[in-house]
């Protein structure tokens, strides 16, 4: 595609990208081959404010103390006594714990109750979430705990017995599991990611006292403490070797800073005095002066901080985190630029040269499909509509998300045009006359725009200008969202309620129910619930209108002698999903994980283990979405389909769609429904008829705070059914059902076709 206009500008925190060219001869990645020299222009850029402050000096440190790591490799042989029983070995659920692997860092501020719900609450909200775990020590709890904070109160609120208390806490509960401690101020800023790269940098299993020196009162000694304001590590086998002298240093050293007395405690005892640099590391502080303002501050020292001190108030935190923010974006694009040259420069080695670099530099090249039904499609779009809708009609009005990233995307083409131009042109959007957008799996969102744009001289003259624009929206780094532990283990509770309208449906699903569980011995239990109307359940004693199913239960239940299928009657004019599931709640465990179906579900063991794998308690529920099959009267009309292409069309899930308007099937755990439906209690107190207006997935999504997870499952197929859509409930519930039924008839093209050959019938 040939483009009139090709921009060079790559913005990476922001979420476009525009082609660029840059130009400095820096290459980081040829200077372990060519060993560049220390003063190197481009490599003192690159390498200013980071941890490290020499090299050779390290490697040697690090020769010269391989006695000190712990990490050293044992062979421990392996002797099978056979004169002995064979004992299972109980292996740990985790990894990390059988290799005896440690997180790096825990922090603890210091904190009081006058100041716990202010300069605290900034800490937390500016760095607490960028460390693995915070915990805030006080000596007295305030009447009101801030929320998301994990707060731990020793019950005095004298300093050194604070002090005291919160170092015999972190090494009785968390010594084991990290391999340093911070403990820092509520009136300290610290930057969470510098810290952690910085012990990330340093040898576990060491001593180490780190932080700012200070000298004691009368400073006649060498030995130091650390400023506990600029905050400082503790090693964990120092806090171990602290441990049994904590008690003698409360008694006999006399002190009023709780940082000086703990500095005292690890001089007299352990003969360790607080050091600044370690490993050709430093500990980089900032003091803070008197009425500073920290968007002037742009010197070396701040720039390279860890900790900044003295913080008066919340509001001056974060204008500091601000501020750190907006340096640590610089710091980021010069060195995606530097990474940029790199990778220009390197190109000349490679078989394909120069122009074997793709736009933009350092993102994958676009994939390149190998047939033709791997191409991927682009979208057309104006400002106004898009043409490819999930309805598939041609054409739909442009909202939502949809229209705020085109306007982005359009906003910051303008933008870096300006930026490119600037001062010879300046441009003004006038409209937007062709847009096209693709989504591409191994690189992101690439858009292509034709823009009118008015271009202004430096003189005043304007001219009306088309140009073609590329851009890309990048997937940035993927990120692993830790979730709790399940098991494909757990026992599934199906619940199937069945109404009279219903019960020609049950046969079908009784024998699969039956070939895909019981004959394969799966975890799972069945409950039938029998929704009565008043008429019917009148006559029950007469006339059972679920005779016939009953009996079929009883023929499962005779033929396996160990399985028992339960049934509970209900009668109520509206068979609301909410109501019916109040009464199942009632009747089962706290911990039972529920399967709610339905009387066209086909129950088999790959969705069953979805369903517990995506279903957590406490975490997440599960709502799938099943795929329908077609009517077959539109899909065939006269014509039966062969037993060929009917086995192919359920292998590859031919002639039908996933249906997005039912919600009737879902996964989860019966705590999870009775903390949310406790919720709502209040709600039905205003209105009654709350219940009949919603079900089960409106709770989960309104009130439970969890997870609601949404997504196609394959494993989860249904015959083609007109449902039966009740008008007392809801305008949403109807509509959804309405639509089902409307779009579950046939696909479009067999639509058509079908319409096509009626007329043409009524023609002759």
């Amino acid at each position: 595609m040939r483009l009139s206009s090709f921009l060079a500008v790559f913005r990476p925190a922001l979420p476009l990208i525009l082609g660029l060219s840059l130009g400095c001869s820096l290459s980081l990645l040829m200077v372990s081959w060519t060993q560049g020299d220390a003063d190197d222009s481009c490599g003192d850029e690159l390498g200013n404010g980071r941890l490290f402050t020499g090299r050779g000096d390290a490697q040697k440190d690090s020769r010269d103390g391989a006695g000190d790591e712990d990490f050293q490799p044992r062979i421990v042989p392996y002797h099978k006594d056979p004169n002995k029983p064979h004992k299972k070995v109980l292996r740990t659920r985790y990894i990390h714990t059988e290799l005896g692997i440690r997180e790096r860092l825990l922090v603890g501020v210091l904190t009081s109750r006058a100041t716990l719900n202010t300069l605290a609450v900034a800490v937390n909200r500016t760095v607490a979430h960028r460390f693995h775990r915070t915990f805030f020590f006080t000596g007295l709890r305030s009447p009101k705990v801030p929320h998301g904070m994990t707060v731990v109160a020793h019950g005095d609120d004298r300093p050194v017995w604070l002090m005291y208390e919160t170092v015999r806490h972190l090494h009785q509960h968390y010594g084991s599991d990290y391999d340093w401690f911070l403990l820092a101020q509520d009136d300290t800023y610290m930057q969470a990611d510098r810290l952690s790269e910085l012990v990330g940098h340093l040898t576990a299993g060491q001593d180490l006292y780190m932080g700012r020196a200070e000298e004691f009162i009368g400073g006649e000694e060498k030995a130091r403490y650390c400023h506990g304001g600029y905050g400082y590590l503790l090693s964990r086998s120092l806090l171990a070797r602290l441990q049994p002298h904590l008690d003698t240093c409360r008694n006999d050293i006399l002190s009023v800073r709780p940082d000086e007395w703990l500095g005292r405690c690890i001089i007299d005892y352990l003969g360790l005095s607080c050091v600044e640099v370690h490993q050709e590391m430093t500990y980089r502080y900032f003091e803070l002066g008197k009425n500073a303002d920290p968007e002037r501050e742009d010197g070396v020292q701040f720039k390279n901080a860890f900790t900044v001190h003295p913080i008066s108030e919340p509001n001056l935190m974060y204008r500091l985190h601000k501020r750190f923010s907006q340096i640590e974006l610089e710091w980021t694009y010069l060195q995606i630029q530097q990474l940029q040259v790199q990778i220009n420069n390197l190109s000349e080695l490679t078989p394909e040269g120069k122009a074997g670099v793709t736009w933009p530099i350092g993102i994958n090249p676009p994939f390149k499909p190998k047939t033709r039904f791997e191409v991927i499609n682009w979208e057309y779009f104006t400002e106004e509509h898009i043409y490819s809708c999930i309805d598939s009609s041609p054409k739909c009005e442009m909202r939502g998300a949809d229209r705020a990233d085109v306007n982005a995307v359009l906003e910051i083409a303008v933008e870096r045009l300006n930026e490119r131009y600037q001062p010879q042109l300046r441009f003004r959007k006038r409209r937007l006359l062709n847009g096209y957008r693709r989504f591409d799996p191994t690189r992101g969102m690439e858009y292509v725009l034709d823009l009118a744009l008015e271009a202004y001289t430096q003189k005043g003259h304007s001219q009306v200008i088309a140009k073609r624009v590329n851009l890309l929206r990048p997937l940035s780094a993927v990120e692993i969202i830790p979730m709790p532990y399940v098991t494909e283990a757990t026992r599934v509770q199906v619940i199937l309620p069945v109404t009279a309208h219903d019960q020609d449906y049950v046969g079908n699903f009784l024998d699969m129910y039956v070939m895909n569980t019981l004959d394969t011995h799966d975890n799972v239990l069945l409950t039938f619930l029998f929704i009565y109307d008043p008429f019917d359940a009148q006559r029950v004693s007469q006339t059972d209108v679920f005779a016939g199913i009953k009996a079929m239960i009883g023929e499962v239940e005779k033929r396996y002698g160990d399985v028992k299928i339960p049934w509970i009657s209900v009668k109520t004019e509206v068979p609301s999903q909410v109501k019916l599931m109040d009464i199942i709640s009632k009747k089962h465990p706290v911990d039972t994980l529920f399967f709610l179906a339905g009387v066209w579900t086909e129950v088999n063991a790959d969705f069953l283990n979805r369903c517990r794998m995506n279903a957590i308690s406490n975490w997440q529920v599960f709502f799938p979405i099943h795929f329908q099959e077609y009517s077959p009267a539109v899909m065939y009309r006269d014509q039966q389909p062969s037993a060929a292409s009917s086995s192919f069309a359920s292998e590859s899930l031919r002639d039908g769609h996933f249906d997005r308007h039912v919600f009737d099937e879902a996964c989860f755990y019966n705590a999870d429904y009775m903390t949310a439906r406790t919720k709502m209690a209040a709600d039905i107190l205003d209105n009654e008829e709350l219940l009949e207006s919603m079900d089960v997935y409106d709770i989960f999504v309104r009130y439970s705070g969890l997870h609601v997870f949404r997504a196609v499952e394959p494993a989860l197929i249904q015959k083609y059914v007109r449902r039966a859509c009740n008008p007392r409930f809801s305008e949403d519930i109807y509509h959804r059902c309405v639509l089902s039924n409307l779009e579950g008839l046939g696909s479009r093209s067999h639509l058509a076709m079908a319409i096509f050959e009626q007329e043409q019938a009524n023609s002759t």
